[in-house]
């Protein structure tokens, strides 16, 4: 099997080779763009298996490369930027990151990461798991969600917590349970929050089908 191909988008070039020389340490394929055309240009031509995307670079910047990605593809991201205000945070995860490194770090914690994000990718896909809740269909073996038969374009955490409620479906189920799904040990209530808001949005007309259970969590209700 031909090693994961990851895009790293970073106008640092010093950084960038940083980053490039302990991915492919780790046995990694590497790609590199320093502007987010040419990020947009290389996902379209080479796919790769995952993008760690710094929110600063020019035109088109981070936000905006994910909001496009996201009408799309589930491509797990992982955002890479010097903002570390919570707000930035959320807005990055509401728009579908799977994960979130501020600046500055360790090149040893980001392919940490990477390893992370690929391995909960990787199990979802295996998983042989479908639900059907109303319009609603989940299947993980296949990778894909649809509402009233029309595919949904869900990110990986997204496509995890629909996944979640559906298990669950009709109960209130806790934000602490929901935390559990994202796999991110720096993640909070407020980040489930974020996820949730975002998928209601992904899905639709079956949207509504998300209950807030207050002081608890949400509920997937037919």
């Amino acid at each position: 099997m031909e090693p994961a191909l990851i895009l790293i988008v970073e106008d640092e070039p010093r950084l960038a080779e940083v980053l490039e020389r302990y991915l492919r340490r780790e046995g990694f394929r590497t790609e590199r763009a320093t502007d987010g055309r040419r990020a947009l240009e290389l996902w379209r031509a080479t796919r790769p298996d995952l993008i760690l995307l710094d929110l600063m670079v020019p035109g088109p910047d981070g936000l905006e490369i994910t909001r496009t990605l996201r009408k799309t593809s589930d491509v797990p991201i992982i955002m890479v930027t010097a903002r570390a205000e919570e707000t930035d945070r959320l807005v990055g995860l509401e728009l579908g990151a799977d994960d979130y490194v501020t600046k500055p770090f360790s090149p040893r914690e980001v392919v940490a990461r990477v390893k992370a994000v690929l391995r909960r990718a990787k199990g979802r896909v295996r998983a042989p798991e479908r639900y059907t809740v109303g319009r609603l269909e989940v299947d993980l073996e296949a990778f894909e969600a649809r509402c009233a038969g029309q595919p949904l374009p869900l990110s990986p955490a997204q496509l995890r917590l629909l996944a979640a409620l559906a298990r669950e479906a009709g109960r209130a189920v806790p934000r602490a349970e929901l935390l559990a799904q994202l796999g991110d040990g720096d993640a909070d209530a407020r980040t489930v929050d974020a996820h949730v808001k975002n998928l209601r949005r992904r899905l639709g007309p079956c949207g509504a089908q998300i209950e807030t259970v207050r002081g608890v969590g949400y509920r997937l209700r037919p």
